[in-house]
């Protein structure tokens, strides 16, 4: 009787376990895309483009087919990473640092290299740049890409390898998607975790040469819900970009076949917003940057033969939010952190378990917006109430059919407003000096400086703050330089917590007219000083292979930097701002600035 309660207990146990627990555990591969509506991919119904790599990853797992994200990118990344809406996070905005994830937040990487799985990610961050907020400081063992949140350089990018700055070649999806390959390669013998945020198909406009020749000529059949607002290059660039997309996405799951791990591969796929022009999206109201349905709602796959009956839809409403509780659920890895999740495990929809979906509900907001939707309704930023199965274009608000539905509506936004901002008003927008350049408010907390396990520590024009006459050389300051130097009271600042009193080493990438050579400029941290001359001139020609269309007015056009080292200073530990001013301005300008770096020396 003993050995048969004891078989029976082990068979309970057994049962018990995770999912992943059956067998070796599951790699990751996760692709995000950016800027990407609904409607870009053909197994959303779109007859322009053709995504058969993306697709096959619904056809072979499943698709959520009322998936939300946020209406901007970053919010949209830090959801992801933390299952926890992003205002509880510190992500606030999409540039000037206000992009950042509390360091105190832990993410969907953490968990799984506490788990022992190689962690690398390949691509747009858009999280944090400095240590600790940058990515190989939130789980992952490697990166390369750009932390920014846009980047003006798509073709033979200059690239962040782990902490250096690296000159590639080719188009940037392809050399990132390149180094998924190698990163796959390295360790298919263990599990891995490797996330692959895309760059496209975010402006500026640039596509390689033969998706672009598909597409150039093309008539556009499928219009976006405002017709009139549609720019017809516009949609057949995004839809280019898409198909290069859908091709490096092939590209990564021949890799896995290779290797003989797709089977015990978890492969997902979604995007962090709605679309970044007018274009399809199955009759929604919205795009980027919006709470309405058009602008949230996202594509979402997700394939694992070995484990996820292939060809199902999941009805149910769910969002980014809820990748990090299924994720791990999944691979049976335990999450990291204690702080509570806003996110739901998807897992029983998965696998076609029954699960109570009643009264579940997913709150966006942006710019001070705020709008809920359950698996029927939507109440609208302001307060209009749509029954999206009836009226998924949100055409004839139903508040007076439905008064006690809106009125539980508005209650619970208020409820999540105060929960999330403390007050039940809308927080205060970002404001900010709409001169040329200066319309972005730079978040107040310090930049981190000075970690000895990430000396290198990069402060680019983004996150500085012009005074006097200096401007950023574009209204987005994502990848910006600043420009218009002329004067000894012109300066640019960045507001440091230098983590090690120590020594430093300074480098500043930087172009100057070459008849302007030889201002004398001075960086200054409290008592610290640290003076050099800009020479030798340097003044490269804007790029002009870049563009497939001309580019949007607040995006810069980039140029080739020179470093310029500057020296070695001594900083003490401690919060303070980092001045960059001229003392002598021999010719009319003095530079122009993409970035400052500080190296802490041994």
């Amino acid at each position: 009787m003993k050995s048969i309660s004891t078989f029976a207990s082990l068979l309970i146990s057994i049962f018990a376990m995770p999912l992943a627990a059956f067998a070796t555990q599951p790699n990751l591969v996760i692709f995000l895309a950016d800027d990407a509506g609904w409607g870009d991919y053909s197994h959303s119904g779109n007859e322009q483009v053709s995504t058969p790599n993306i697709d096959s990853i619904a056809s072979g797992g499943v698709s959520l087919d009322r998936f939300y994200v946020c209406s901007v990118c970053s919010p949209t990344r830090a959801e992801f990473l933390t299952g926890r809406y992003h205002p509880r996070s510190g992500v606030r905005g999409v540039s000037t640092g206000q992009e950042r994830l509390n360091i105190d937040e832990k993410t969907i990487a953490d968990a799984f290299k506490s788990a022992g799985y190689a962690t690398g990610a390949f691509g747009k961050w858009h999280n944090g740049s400095q240590w600790p907020y940058h990515p190989m400081a939130r789980g992952f063992d490697e990166y390369f890409g750009h932390t920014a949140g846009h980047w003006g350089e798509y073709f033979d990018p200059p690239l962040e390898e782990n902490g250096h700055m690296v000159r590639t070649k080719g188009f940037i999806v392809d050399v990132c998607s390149d180094r998924v390959l190698n990163f796959i390669d390295r360790n298919k013998e263990k599990p891995f975790l490797c996330y692959v945020p895309f760059t496209t198909p975010h402006s500026p406009w640039a596509a390689p040469e033969k998706d672009w020749k598909r597409f150039k000529d093309k008539p556009i059949t499928q219009r976006a819900t405002d017709a009139k607002a549609e720019v017809d290059d516009y949609t057949r660039c995004a839809l280019a970009m898409v198909e290069n997309q859908d091709w490096n996405v092939g590209r990564v799951l021949t890799k896995l076949k290779e290797h003989g791990v797709d089977d015990n591969t978890i492969v997902v796929y979604f995007s962090d917003n709605g679309p970044n022009s007018h274009r399809w999206t199955g009759g929604m109201k919205g795009r980027k940057g919006s709470t309405d349905e058009g602008g949230l709602r996202s594509v979402c796959y997700i394939r694992w033969p070995a484990k996820i009956a292939a060809g199902h839809t999941v009805t149910q409403i769910s969002g980014a939010i809820d990748l990090l509780p299924t994720l791990t659920t999944l691979a049976g890895v335990n999450r990291v952190g204690d702080k509570p999740l806003d996110g739901r495990d998807l897992t029983p929809l998965l696998m076609r378990q029954g699960a109570d979906w009643s009264g579940h509900r997913h709150f966006s907001t942006w710019a001070g917006k705020v709008s809920v939707r359950t698996q029927t309704y939507r109440l609208d930023h302001q307060g209009n109430l749509f029954d999206m199965i009836a009226d998924p274009g949100q055409t004839k608000p139903i508040n007076h059919q439905q008064p006690a539905i809106a009125a539980e509506l508005t209650e619970a936004v208020q409820s999540w407003r105060q929960e999330m901002f403390g007050a039940t008003t809308a927080p205060a927008k970002v404001k900010g000096d709409k001169k040329k350049g200066k319309r972005n408010a730079v978040d107040p907390r310090p930049l981190t400086v000075g970690y000895h396990e990430f000396p290198v520590t990069m402060l680019p024009a983004r996150d500085g703050e012009p005074h006097g006459g200096v401007q950023r050389s574009g209204g987005a300051p994502n990848c910006s330089y600043f420009v218009d130097w002329t004067s000894k009271e012109d300066t640019m600042v960045w507001l440091l917590d230098v983590h090690t009193a120590g020594r430093y080493d300074v480098t500043i990438d930087y172009t100057c007219k070459v008849p302007d050579a030889g201002s004398t400029i001075e960086l200054s941290f409290d008592d610290a000083r640290l003076t050099g001359k800009v020479t030798p001139g340097w003044d490269p020609p804007l790029n002009t292979n870049q563009d497939t269309l001309p580019r949007p007015k607040a995006e810069s056009q980039m140029k080739e930097f020179r470093t310029l080292k500057l020296g070695e200073f001594s900083l003490p530990a401690g919060v303070g701002p980092l001045t960059l001013r001229a003392v002598d301005i021999p010719g009319e300008s003095v530079m122009d600035v993409r970035r400052v770096t500080l190296t802490l020396l041994p």
